[in-house]
């Protein structure tokens, strides 16, 4: 004879079948598509050669942040550290967490490879991975006391020079570059034969009138603002950021001067997976109208487009502009310039 199940049993057994199926679907779900957002936002971690802290922290940053937040419905967050750029190279290739560097020479570029910190072709990066350049130009005091009208007048007897330390700083490799490119070229100029001899004595007089030496472009900046020393070689932006607040100083534009620019890379060592589409998304947007004229605005030129730099009133012309690719690029400029002709010739002669 066939048992009627009591009620409490079939009620038990509807239960399980139900949590059963509850389990599945909730396993099932897991498996489909989330949406790609991080409650908490993110965080990307940006390392800068000294002198890029004001455009980035004051227009690049918040921009980036308010068109993501609006595209992606997300916080992205900033970090940044700012020194010289070979002092940022090393601290990276020492192991800090950076997953962008804005750096003032290729050559450091060349340095993160080589540590296995940057693997991916930067040089693939929009404009070759240069992202804002600017020319290098001398500082004085108000009324030019000295009378200094270029480069070469930085070698008369009394004037006193603070200059950043090649050692540790961009900068002070790109100044070495301007002052001994600018006597090649004006003399090539002139003869249609650039002067090795005169440009090497010419830099020469100028180290012997060095009185200091920082860490960074920054740093010589903020001496020279305290005081010391009459004159100072410099990116032409940290002197219209100094003319943009009444600074008691003047411009001067030499006749030949070098355009530093600066390159922009992922250090794809510290980048995870999960992070990598909102850091691509950053570096593309240095290159977009939107950041350059960011860039332009804190008296950086445009790298992508020179309409842009129309905007900047205060932008020197040069008569005679070079690159870093008139001394062969820095594959050579560093070994023949820096090492050969400051570090040997300049530098040891002082002493």
């Amino acid at each position: 004879m066939h048992k009627r199940k009591s009620p409490l049993l079939i009620k038990t057994w509807r239960v399980a079948c139900a949590c059963t199926l509850a389990f599945a679907l909730l396993a099932s779900s897991s498996c489909l598509p989330q949406p790609q957002t991080n409650a908490g936002g993110r965080t990307i971690t940006v390392y800068g050669f000294s002198v890029m802290k004001e455009s980035l922290e004051k227009a690049i940053f918040p921009a980036f942040a308010a068109k993501w937040k609006q595209e992606h419905g997300e916080e992205v967050r900033f970090n940044s550290s700012f020194a010289g750029s070979e002092t940022v190279t090393n601290q990276i290739l020492q192991g800090v967490g950076a997953d962008v560097a804005i750096l003032s020479i290729e050559r450091d570029v060349d340095r993160l490879q080589l540590g296995k910190a940057v693997t991916s072709d930067w040089r693939a990066l929009p404009n070759r991975g240069i992202v804002n350049k600017t020319p290098f130009v001398i500082i004085v005091r108000k009324g030019n006391p000295k009378n200094i009208k270029d480069f070469n007048d930085l070698a008369k007897p009394g004037v006193k020079i603070v200059h950043p330390d090649p050692v540790s700083s961009g900068g002070a490799q790109w100044s070495v570059l301007a002052i001994y490119g600018s006597e090649l070229k004006k003399t090539e100029a002139q003869t249609g034969t650039p002067d090795e001899a005169r440009a090497l004595k010419t830099l020469q007089a100028i180290w012997r009138n060095v009185i200091s030496t920082p860490g960074s472009a920054r740093e010589a900046r903020t001496q020279f603002e305290t005081g010391f020393a009459d004159a100072l070689v410099t990116y032409e932006l940290e002197a219209l950021q100094m003319k943009g607040v009444n600074a008691p100083i003047e411009i001067v534009v030499p006749e030949a001067t070098i355009f530093s620019e600066h390159p922009a890379v992922v250090i794809d060592r510290s980048v995870t997976p999960e992070e990598r589409p909102v850091v691509n998304a950053f570096m593309q947007y240095l290159w977009s109208d939107e950041a350059q004229a960011a860039f332009v605005k804190y008296h950086f030129r445009a790298a992508t487009n020179d309409s842009l730099n129309d905007a900047n009133k205060g932008f020197a012309q040069i008569k005679l502009p070079f690159t870093v690719d008139y001394f062969g690029g820095w594959n050579k400029a560093y070994p023949d310039v820096i090492e050969k002709v400051w570090r040997n010739k300049a530098q040891r002669a002082k002493w």
